[in-house]
């Protein structure tokens, strides 16, 4: 089968969240199984390096509303030999930010004009469309209305992922995210629960009628995660790399982690947070619990960006703690590996949670993840009191402080038995989180929507 799959950023060439790393390991893993696929991505910043040294690059014409102009595509090989197209239109890309800009709204409409002008080139012309989030939601619509007058457009069928529901970009007059559920032949979202929650009104954000109106078109595939990239047994950010075999090296990144940070290393759980500094994300929960943290003698690490009043908030709790606290905002891979290989308890307990990647990081890492029962963390964090053998860590199910600092209460005591301890441990390294399973889904979900254009997919 061959597959465009098109996105806001792809790792290496961009990231700034878990769409990059999604749009580098998901068609990895669909080239390794037999698949032609191909990534289409805007040229930022960070990739200009990349198009300059490309020895493949060409001018496609695209039609703009002023008039045509050509922009520069650019070949280059991403992870796993993956070709990826990196569009350089010098209007709306080339910057720095890949999100945030004034006019983003205008910059993403121009790349997916030079996306269906790629298309129309019928250099490579796919039988799937992966589309994915808002940025990318209007070639749905356009797939359809240009194949009227283009016939190579007619045999391709669409497939939108929906990462996360609440951003639909930054125009309230327009909703391409709507736009895009209702014109692609399959809709996809990124855990199986949280494609259950968004057909309420709680998680739906407006759009649940919608959103049930595509009926067994809306299908929840589970993100993964590379092992490649995330394995602590190479991991080079790691002062003692270690594995499933060897979990017991795993205390030397405790302690050089505590020493990075200028902790003190206590007997105490060294809990983590890596994330984004927004209410999303829970962060409130932990500020209004810190004082059932620092009774337990936790020490917290706090990796993130975000909204100022949370931040501040922090900053002020570790001038008050400073043997208790540590706030680093600042985006750092890094160091966010570090910590997650450092850390004994990893906090996600989120509002709403699509999918997550930090509780599939943390398991890989051998950190025990503590979250909300939401989306993707209930799909992939066992709960202990539930299922004792095959348990990976603890959730909790009211959003309040109360829930959080109870689900702590648990973690913290499960910590004072280290035999149970190292059983989360080891069951969460144990767990394959890859890509290997939810690749194959995909793989069905193209197949459904070709389909349902009535076109016999390949073999």
């Amino acid at each position: 089968m061959k597959i465009l799959f098109a996105a806001a950023e792809i790792d290496p060439f961009a990231k700034v969240g878990g769409l990059a790393d999604v749009a580098a390991a998901l068609p990895e893993r669909l080239r390794a199984i037999g698949h032609d696929v191909r990534v289409i991505a805007p040229c930022h910043a960070s990739a200009l390096g990349a198009v300059e040294a490309s020895r493949r690059k060409r001018k496609v014409t695209v039609p703009f509303a002023g008039g045509d102009e050509d922009v520069t595509v650019a070949t280059v090989e991403g992870n796993g030999g993956v070709p990826v197209d990196l569009v350089l239109d010098a209007v709306a890309f080339g910057r720095e930010a890949v999100y945030g800009e004034f006019d983003d709204l205008v910059r993403y409409q121009r790349f997916c004009r030079a996306v269906m002008a790629v298309l129309q080139e019928s250099r490579f012309v796919p039988d799937v469309l992966h589309l994915n989030d808002w940025h990318t939601a209007p070639l749905a619509f356009a797939l359809r209305n240009l194949a009227w007058a283009t016939p190579a457009l007619r045999g391709i069928a669409s497939v939108f992922t929906i990462h996360n529901l609440r951003y639909r970009g930054p125009d309230e007059f327009n909703d391409y995210l709507a736009q895009a559920i209702y014109y692609s032949d399959v809709v996809t979202t990124v855990s199986p629960t949280y494609a259950r929650e968004i057909l309420t009104p709680e998680f739906g954000e407006g759009l649940e009628a919608l959103l049930r109106l595509r009926g067994e078109a809306l299908r929840g595939i589970l993100n993964g995660l590379s092992f490649d990239t995330f394995n602590p047994r190479v991991d080079e950010a790691l002062v003692q790399p270690f594995d499933l075999s060897s979990i017991e090296l795993r205390s030397a990144n405790r302690d050089a982690i505590c020493r990075e940070l200028g902790l003190p290393n206590t007997t105490g759980p060294l809990v983590a947070m890596v994330t984004r500094l927004t209410e999303q994300k829970g962060v409130d929960l932990v500020l209004q619990s810190m004082g059932e943290l620092l009774a337990c003698k936790a020490r917290l690490i706090v990796l993130g960006q975000g909204d100022e009043p949370l931040r501040a908030a922090f900053t002020r709790l570790q001038s008050a703690f400073p043997d208790s606290i540590r706030i680093t905002d600042r985006f750092d891979d890094a160091l966010a590996r570090r910590i997650y290989a450092g850390a004994d308890l990893f906090l996600m307990p989120s509002r709403y949670e699509p999918c997550g990647l930090g509780q599939l990081i943390a398991m890989r890492y051998g950190a025990v993840p503590l979250g909300r029962r939401t989306g993707g963390l209930a799909d992939t964090i066992i709960d202990l009191e539930e299922h004792r053998e095959s348990a990976t860590g603890f959730l909790f199910n009211e959003f309040s402080a109360a829930g959080f600092a109870g689900g702590l209460e648990r973690a913290v005591r499960a910590f004072r038995e280290p035999e149970t301890w190292r059983h989360l441990q080891t069951n969460g390294m144990a767990r394959d989180h890859s890509w290997g399973a939810s690749a194959q889904h995909y793989v069905e979900a193209y197949t459904a929507a070709l389909r349902a254009r009535g076109i016999v997919p390949r073999e």
